[in-house]
């Protein structure tokens, strides 16, 4: 069971990263960024309460949508706006073009394949690596319903389940592969549904509601830890937003959008807290008046980094 202090947690960290992402709009229509967002928006409760079931050491190797997950695990928040920024103060010291691969490494976090679907094989490998030093290190790795057709998928899934590596796997299914519904290029009627061909549990999970997702997530982590081996996770969410910031979005049908306000686990979530009173009004205002102070020094600290010089290009080049 989630407690109280858990859930108020999962509240807490949603309010970070759907604070975060707006900051990081305003930087944008400032022409402050370059290269592509991805939005987040309708993943934070699956990102979140996932990622709330992994320790500090444990691995992350994320998805492109959002920052919901990189958040979660704690990577700070000036780091994260100056990858975007294009400053030495990011993750990345500068490098990236603000198409953002952040990797940090002491909060476990590994970083994204330049594909996407290239993670599996990173996945696999860091549990095989965890397996080969003794440690009971998990490895969880983030993915979207398009990215399950890869063949990379197939491959890193056999092995983790032959070998009993300590991995989950989280597939975020919003049902669309860009703009192609999961309806017309998935063969099964749900992702974990090809779990089962592997030899490891298959979980469908209410990826709106974050309690739901992390005690979905706690169970296969757990699992993992004690060498049971993997576990595919589909967490079924929504996509508020199109694929990429300025997507015109024109193979939405008419009106599909009219019931995401019901669905918004941002709306949902504080109203459930309440009805089973785990807060109350003057609690849930107080935290978002932190998380707004947070994010704004986070923003500001970022905002006045350095940017590379030529000098960087040569940087860690060893060839």
């Amino acid at each position: 069971m989630t407690t109280k202090a858990q859930q108020r947690e999962l509240y807490r960290q949603m309010l970070r990263v759907i604070t975060w992402e707006q900051r990081l709009f305003r930087f944008i229509e400032e022409g402050k960024t370059s290269g592509f967002y991805h939005a987040g928006r309708g993943h934070e409760a699956a990102t979140v309460g996932a990622v709330a079931a992994l320790r500090e050491d444990d691995y992350l190797l994320y998805d492109h949508r959002g920052m919901g997950h990189v958040i979660a695990k704690g990577v700070p928040l000036d780091k994260l706006f100056g990858d975007f920024l294009g400053n030495v103060e990011g993750t990345t010291r500068g490098l990236g073009a603000g198409i953002v691969h952040i990797a940090w490494p002491d909060k476990g976090v590994l970083g994204q394949s330049g594909t996407l679907g290239g993670g599996y094989p990173l996945a696999a490998g860091a549990g095989l690596s965890s397996v080969y030093r003794g440690t009971d290190q998990v490895t969880m790795n983030f993915f979207g319903d398009g990215a399950s057709n890869r063949g990379t998928f197939h491959e890193s899934a056999n092995v983790a389940a032959l070998w009993k590596l300590p991995v989950v796997w989280l597939c975020m299914n919003n049902g669309w592969a860009v703009s192609v519904s999961a309806t017309e290029s998935i063969s099964v009627p749900h992702v974990a549904d090809r779990a089962a061909a592997y030899g490891m549990p298959g979980v469908i999970v209410d990826g709106m509601d974050p309690v739901a997702v992390h005690e979905a997530a706690a169970e296969a982590v757990d699992r993992a830890r004690n060498g049971g081996g993997p576990t595919l996770i589909e967490a079924v969410t929504q996509r508020f937003r199109g694929h990429y910031e300025g997507d015109p979005e024109s193979y939405r049908r008419d009106g599909e959008s009219d019931g995401y306000a019901a669905l918004d686990p941002l709306v949902t979530f504080p109203k459930r807290l309440v009805e089973e009173g785990h807060a109350d009004e003057a609690w849930l205002e107080q935290v978002r008046a932190e998380v707004r102070a947070e994010i704004e020094a986070a923003a500001d600290t970022a905002d006045s980094g350095t940017k590379p010089t030529a000098e960087r290009l040569l940087q860690y080049v060893y060839a």
